[in-house]
């Protein structure tokens, strides 16, 4: 199968308007779609998110440190496509100032951690990518794709208040007190390809029709391809935007000639 099975996941924060294609069942909040990870490629997860709530301040462990934790070599980097931003939408990522542990673990503890973080106005097209300990929640509003390592393990250390779990000591672990770097954060131009991601867990590219010769040149074998606007076709079956597909090589992918695909593959570790 081409096109990868799809699950949508109500979340309490999730929305009962999508934007397009998307459409939520009648009484429904989706709050996730996403796509199972095929055989070929089980290092990626893709998924969207649509929040109309601010989601919890968590942080993620790197490789070493699920490792380390008994829960197998799979951290979590991930990175954030925006793809529509209600005004005033933010993404909180890393903090202000440089914080330790334990008065980031104080700041949890009283809610103030939630002003410590830098919540970064964003529109459609802002991208961010969020390496492995990065203290960060998405805010309100907010639409993006996710890619990600196949990690489910996140520790979550604010949550406004909401009766549900905070893993304060896992946390406080692997956090890291300080702003992200300037360089993982831009905005990407709606016209025309670029590299989003370059390692070192998995290579993105937003492409415009067909990948040059250089990107081309990095998808070596299987990929992940993510129509935005435009039917694509892969390995000989018609992938609409909002689906995600595993395509057995680039050339397998008939590009739409002036559509916008997001395409993935993971690097070996």
């Amino acid at each position: 199968m081409t096109i990868l099975p799809t699950r949508e996941v109500e979340k309490v924060w999730g929305r009962d308007t999508l934007p397009a294609p998307f459409t939520a069942p009648d009484g429904k909040r989706i709050g996730e779609v996403w796509f199972e990870p095929p055989e070929q490629l089980p290092e990626l997860l893709v998924k969207y998110i649509f929040t109309s709530e601010k989601l919890s301040v968590q942080t993620h462990p790197d490789d070493d440190q699920a490792e380390a934790m008994g829960k197998g070599r799979q951290g979590k980097s991930e990175c954030w496509y925006v793809i529509d931003a209600e005004p005033g939408a933010t993404l909180g990522v890393g903090f202000a100032d440089h914080i330790d542990a334990d008065a980031m673990r104080a700041a949890a503890l009283d809610g103030s951690i939630e002003k410590l973080l830098v919540w970064h106005p964003v529109k459609a097209g802002d991208f961010f990518y969020i390496p492995a300990n990065t203290v960060h929640a998405i805010g309100a509003g907010v639409s993006l794709i996710e890619v990600q390592q196949n990690s489910d393990i996140t520790y979550r250390i604010y949550d406004y208040g909401r009766p549900r779990e905070l893993h304060l000591e896992e946390g406080m672990s692997v956090a890291k007190g300080e702003p992200i770097a300037p360089e993982l954060y831009r905005h990407v131009p709606e016209a025309g390809s670029q590299r989003l991601v370059d390692g070192p867990f998995f290579v993105l590219d937003k492409v415009e029709g067909a990948p040059d010769a250089a990107i081309s040149g990095d998808y070596p074998g299987a990929l992940l391809v993510i129509p935005r606007d435009a039917d694509v076709t892969v390995d000989g079956e018609v992938v609409h935007p909002g689906q995600c597909a595993l395509a057995s090589s680039i050339a397998a992918v008939d590009f739409a000639q002036h559509g916008h695909c997001l395409i993935t593959r993971p690097l070996a570790a």
